[in-house]
């Protein structure tokens, strides 16, 4: 039995490093705050220089030290005026231009951070008089691999960190385990590593907003800013309940004041996450920030509460009320979840219909199936607690053999061994689902919202925004690049479409020939050919017409010479 749950603490461990390591190195989803609007629009011509450039987003932005970039058709930077928001508009920016413009493409890369502290990124391009090919080899600012990578497993780690501080201290407060000493190892663990992952994020939060490598250059801006000043906040949360353990350790106090106290810092604690994540941002946030804040106090309490519970179930003897307590406890934080959960996935989704035509909602529906996952392995621990009780009230059988002594009764400790032993696996097999819960979570806070998206996709207008997809290709062994293919309106009837050549170093590319195709396999409709055509650096076609709505299948074949090509798949959504 004993190998059994070595076993299985060992498949926990390599689960939860798994997933620390492919969502830790994974690319950021995309932004948050998306661009709704640009003066003038993308790929547009003018007939004259415009004077000022206006990005409007779907919700308010941060500007960064170097956060537009321009480009002349020669790949040389413009100089600009410094960048801010359109007075009374913290969700519009303007960035004046040079007076004197030659003719040709231009290319903007801009970085901005949302409001919900996450960095946003992106390119956009407009010529003055005729669009040539532009020699510009910066379309975005990139992220640096090595900074998001260690932010976002800086993210992971403080989030299970605080998960256990806070259910240790639930469950102590709570459920009164008699051994605390077996729950100092946690409470020193998930101190040390909530306190290491807040100082990483603290001085990786600057290199990952600026998309650079890790240096300290920017610190001194991190600590100026809403999320350099609630990581700060965290850290001295995090120090004073140091030093108020270090004091109820050595001078007790009445028991309603500790626990009212520790329950300040607890939702103090937790204020420093929902107040710089999603809930920040977008409708009902005050109400969105009590809800995500109850949210993670209930995660807490039971995923915390869980690693606590396998500790004390390590001991020789374990009273049953300590169980049935944290049952207890279980139980009310699954309700918070489920009723603050309910909120936060119809704020987020805004449509039924984003749970599955967006990241965020397949990533909400994984993070459901997981719960419900966790709430039958939770069931099945309740079973052996009520078992483990009745076990502890039945009093002991003892046999009597007709003239023999009786035998002694068994002591306590074998009684309850059965239920213990079970309890302790199945408590385990909670706390592995737990943590994939927890990543989830996690991801969810990196992944754009429903809601968000939809409005991304609606100019102020009105009018539905153009659909745009980058196709990467690759023709033999140096032959790469990537074709970027707007479809203006995206949706069904009559639509524009443009398709611009990318080469491996980021610039624009002429190819010889460029086909694209639709086809529609659920109503065995195509392959139709668009009949894009090459206008001077770039493909278009004024008139193709989408007939119905549907995932249609767009194929892109690039022939870069005479004897090679290669023919690439993408899934295109197309609604009415």
């Amino acid at each position: 039995m004993r190998d059994r749950e070595r076993a299985l603490k060992r498949v926990l461990l390599a689960v939860a490093s798994l997933l620390l390591l492919v969502l830790g190195t994974a690319s950021p989803a995309s932004a948050h705050a998306a661009l709704r609007a640009t003066n003038p629009e993308d790929g547009t011509i003018l007939q004259r220089a415009p004077r000022t450039l206006t990005l409007t987003y779907t919700e308010s932005v941060g500007l960064l030290t170097d956060s537009f970039r321009v480009y002349d058709p020669e790949n040389h930077r413009l100089s600009t005026g410094q960048a801010d928001h359109v007075p009374g508009r913290a969700d519009t920016v303007r960035v004046p231009l040079p007076a004197r413009m030659a003719k040709g493409t231009y290319v903007v890369a801009w970085r901005v951070v949302s409001a919900d502290s996450h960095p946003v990124s992106g390119a956009l391009t407009f010529s003055v008089g005729e669009r040539t090919v532009t020699r510009a080899t910066a379309p975005g600012q990139a992220e640096n691999g090595t900074t998001t990578s260690l932010y976002n497993i800086a993210r992971y780690l403080a989030y299970l960190a605080v998960a256990l501080v806070l259910g240790a201290a639930a469950f102590v407060a709570y459920c009164r385990p008699p051994q605390r000493s077996l729950l100092r190892p946690l409470f020193v663990v998930g101190a040390a590593t909530l306190l290491v992952s807040t100082l990483a994020l603290l001085l990786l939060r600057g290199p990952y907003e600026e998309g650079t490598a890790p240096e300290l250059a920017s610190f001194g801006r991190t600590l100026t800013t809403r999320p350099g000043e609630l990581l700060l906040a965290r850290l001295a949360l995090l120090l004073l309940a140091v030093v108020l353990g270090l004091v109820l350790r050595r001078r007790p106090v009445p028991r309603p004041a500790a626990v009212t106290a520790g329950v300040i810092l607890a939702v103090a604690l937790a204020l420093t996450w929902s107040a710089a994540e999603h809930a920040s941002a977008g409708i009902q946030v005050p109400l969105a920030i009590a809800s995500t804040t109850l949210h993670l106090l209930a995660t807490a309490a039971w995923l915390g509460g869980l690693a606590a519970l396998l500790l004390t179930l390590r001991a020789p003897a374990v009273p049953p009320q300590v169980v049935t307590r944290f049952s207890r406890l279980a139980l009310t934080s699954v309700i918070v979840l489920v009723v603050t959960g309910v909120y936060q996935s119809w704020r987020g989704l805004g449509t039924w219909q984003a749970l599955t035509d967006t990241t965020y909602g397949r990533v909400l529906l994984a993070k459901l199936v997981a719960v419900g996952v966790l709430l039958g392995a939770a069931a099945w621990s309740r079973r052996w607690t009520g078992r483990l009780s009745t076990t502890a009230e039945a009093p002991a059988k003892v046999p009597v053999l007709t003239g023999a002594p009786a035998l002694p009764p068994e002591p306590p400790a074998t009684a309850l061994d059965l239920p213990v032993r079970h309890l302790r696996r199945t408590v385990l097999a909670e706390a592995a689902v737990g943590v994939v819960v927890l990543v989830l979570t996690t991801l969810l806070t990196s992944t754009l919202p429903g809601r968000a998206a939809e409005e991304a996709a609606t100019a102020e207008t009105g009018i539905p925004a153009a659909s745009v997809t980058t196709v990467p290709f690759t023709v033999g062994e140096s032959g790469r690049g990537k074709v970027q293919i707007t479809f203006d309106p995206g949706r069904v009837g009559p639509n524009s479409v443009q398709a611009v050549v990318f080469g491996a170093n980021g610039a624009l590319a002429a190819v010889p020939e460029l086909r694209i195709t639709m086809t529609l396999p659920a109503q065995r409709l195509g392959p139709l050919d668009t009949g894009i055509t090459d206008r001077g650096g770039y493909w278009a076609t004024n008139s193709f017409n989408l007939p119905i709505p549907g995932t249609w299948t767009m194929k892109v074949t690039v022939r870069v010479s005479d004897l090679d090509q290669t023919t690439v798949s993408r899934k295109l959504r197309v609604t009415r």
